[in-house]
């Protein structure tokens, strides 16, 4: 039986690599496909209906909402002029040296990345930035890439990311949070050493040779026609990234209410008392068309997690699981350094997808903790964020800088795996 269900486990990659159905799409059916395997019953207690497509649609309810109050937060952001203000000033003091200028732009993806992630925080910080990185000198490919390095220098402090993990593994969020604190020194470390190597070792590019960055998106003119109509934000609404930040990680209030409190400081601190309503209405509604495609893949997570956690499917996956799974340190650190490609490309390491399935039934087996489970799982989501060339902000940061997703991978894969390796060593470490 676990054979099998190992076996349709293949069959959902496929479908998902193939593009032949999305990957929410192709979680949903390979949930209700390993219910029937085990002889989940119709209705009533661990069933398809009731268990599998109701209760595991909900699960991650608390996750859906941050991710909207994020994108929220994030649209926020970008219509007052925030986001764009902050890199302006950053590149202002960097003048013409691409080094300085890119880790400045390093720094403020790192901390839009704190917010909300994906596509949006790279357009955030992209439209303005990447631009100016490749104006004094920094080669497309490395534009990119100091964009996407950003970003994912920002995920362990991502708000969202760690309601995430606490209720897909059922963990408290200061256990997430104590595992991400010490994440992130690699994140940041290999992003800052990613620009310091990158901008020297390809050379200086001059924009003068390369085409107008106008002409490679419509829709990048438009927002920096908009940024200067609006002009740069009062300096003290600069903080607006950071307050979810300082309330949860300082003073240890809940992810929600610390979301809300920065949506609050941005209006307050932006928006004359007149035009607070229709700012508010505008923006939430904008977010909700940003959140719509994470939404339904954490519904879509939330099936597959119920799934893998019916009794027959643990009681079938247990030995298989057990027997594949390495537990000494060293060997459990190679091993799954070794695998880490297996999370690009929407492969079967990827937590929002296969992954987020493989990482309940290693709980639900009893074969790793879970807060080792949480360590291999974010350790690889620090790699799918920047490397992956089918996420949707390798795409954009890609596409906008000219260049093509591969070549952004093969650029950042070494940096971001040494990053997962990171992680895994502090795993092993700390919970084997």
């Amino acid at each position: 039986m676990g054979i099998v269900i190992l076996l349709l486990m293949l069959v959902g990659v496929g479908l998902m690599l193939a593009r032949k159905l999305p990957t929410a799409f192709a979680l949903v059916l390979l949930a209700v496909a390993i219910a029937v395997v085990v002889g989940a019953p119709l209705t009533g207690e661990n069933s398809i209906v009731d268990t599998v497509l109701q209760e595991g649609a909900v699960a991650l309810a608390a996750t859906m909402l941050a991710v909207l109050i994020g994108s929220w937060l994030g649209k926020l952001m970008e219509e007052t002029g925030i986001a764009g203000t902050l890199v302006r000033k950053i590149v202002e003091f960097g003048g013409d040296r691409p080094t300085v200028v890119a880790l400045g732009v390093l720094a403020v993806s790192a901390l839009i990345g704190t917010v909300t992630g994906s596509a949006p925080a790279a357009m955030m910080a992209g439209i303005i930035g990447i631009p100016a990185m490749v104006a004094v000198g920094v080669p497309k490919t490395t534009a990119a890439g100091t964009i996407l390095m950003g970003i994912a220098a920002g995920i362990p402090f991502e708000l969202p990311v760690w309601q995430f993990f606490s209720t897909a593994l059922d963990l408290p969020i200061d256990t997430v949070r104590g595992f991400m604190l010490r994440l992130f020194p690699f994140a940041a470390v290999f992003a800052i050493l990613f620009v310091l190597v990158e901008t020297r070792r390809r050379g200086v590019e001059h924009a003068w040779s390369l085409a107008s960055m106008s002409e490679r998106s419509a829709g990048g003119d438009r927002r920096r026609g908009r940024a200067r109509q609006l002009g740069d934000a009062p300096w003290y609404a600069l903080f607006a990234p950071a307050v979810p930040l300082v309330l949860a990680l300082g003073f240890g209030l809940a992810i929600i209410p610390s979301m809300l409190a920065g949506v609050l400081y941005t209006l307050v601190t932006t928006t004359r008392p007149r035009e607070m309503n229709k700012r508010l209405l505008r923006t939430l509604y904008a977010g909700f068309e940003v959140a719509a495609p994470p939404i339904a893949l954490f519904v879509a997570i939330g099936i597959l997690l119920a799934a893998v956690q019916l009794p027959g499917a643990v009681a079938a996956l247990n030995p298989l699981v057990t027997a594949l799974s390495p537990s000494h340190p060293v060997v459990f650190v190679l091993v799954f350094t070794l695998l880490t490609p297996l999370c690009l490309y929407r492969g079967p390491l990827n937590v929002y997808g296969l992954g987020a399935g493989i990482a309940g039934v290693l709980i639900s087996a009893g074969v790793y903790p879970a807060v080792a489970v949480l360590g291999l799982t974010a350790s690889y989501n620090q790699v799918f964020g920047v490397a992956d060339p089918t996420s949707t902000q390798t795409v954009w940061a890609a596409q906008y800088s000219g260049v093509s997703p591969q070549q952004v991978m093969l650029r950042t894969l070494p940096y971001v795996w040494c990053v997962a390796l990171g992680g895994l060593i502090v795993t092993a470490a700390t919970q084997l």
